[in-house]
């Protein structure tokens, strides 16, 4: 059956439900918020882990630097833990508004973004952190009878290291944007095909911009992006054969 699951509700009653659901994302948003902050000694103190994995033992930081750190630590957790339930809520208010194919369609998509946000953070966290680190904090050098030493400051370290864990995490879904593409018949995967040295040079200038200007940590970056646009391929390939041969017609 192609009919809608829900009846038709008056306009009203969509931005009634629209409020109660950004009400529980903003609820959601806040608790989390609360304990990020409670416990945000311990979760900077994760975050930290690839620093001292690299050798680096000290920071610094400024006289207001401690709070605002503080600050960004919870925020960034709260937005980790509770993207998952906004994003339910999300699809729990435009799902009611969309065929049983449809839904079909594209849940299996939305199941896929954790995962791969989770894959890609991990690569951040547990290798490409580590190695960047190890080649920033190398320029240590005597000039002058004068030793420069690299010594991070709280608030920059977060930021990087946010950068880092949000940048993969994001570049991570890319099967998922190019799979919503083709199944909502905007791009074909003819297209995709012929668009491969494209996505290459794409791939690689992403990784350029997220990572430090060193050859190992742009390839930690660069190849799974590659791999994994060619696993979005394979899997428009599949789910193609799957659809009646006029959807399916462009998959070759």
């Amino acid at each position: 059956m192609n009919e809608i699951d829900e009846t038709k509700a008056p306009l009203m009653d969509h931005l009634v439900e629209l409020r109660t659901r950004l009400l529980r994302s903003c609820l959601a948003l806040a608790v989390a918020f609360a304990i990020g902050f409670y416990f945000s000694e311990q979760i900077y103190g994760i975050l930290l882990q690839p620093l001292k994995q690299a050798g680096q033992t000290k920071l610094i930081f400024g006289i207001f630097e401690g709070f605002f750190t503080q600050v960004k630590v919870a925020f960034f957790f709260a937005t980790m833990i509770a993207f998952p339930f906004m994003a339910t809520q999300l699809w729990r208010f435009i799902a009611p508004g969309l065929y049983k194919h449809e839904k079909q369609a594209f849940l299996p998509f939305l199941l896929m973004s954790p995962v791969l946000f989770i894959m890609g953070a991990s690569l951040a966290y547990f290798i490409a952190m580590p190695l960047a680190l190890k080649f920033l904090l190398s320029y240590h050098t005597t000039i002058g009878g004068v030793t420069q030493e690299a010594l991070p400051g709280v608030g920059n370290y977060l930021s990087f290291a946010t950068t880092f864990l949000f940048g993969f995490g994001v570049a991570f879904q890319l099967p998922v944007v190019l799979l919503i593409l083709e199944r909502a018949g905007i791009v074909s995967r003819t297209q995709f095909v012929a668009w491969r040295r494209y996505a290459i040079v794409a791939s690689t200038a992403l990784a350029a911009l997220l990572t430090p200007p060193d050859i190992f940590s742009m390839l930690l970056l660069a190849v799974p992006l590659v791999l994994l646009y060619e696993f979005a391929l394979i899997v428009m390939w599949f789910t193609a054969k799957k659809r009646p041969p006029k959807e399916a017609e462009n998959v070759d």
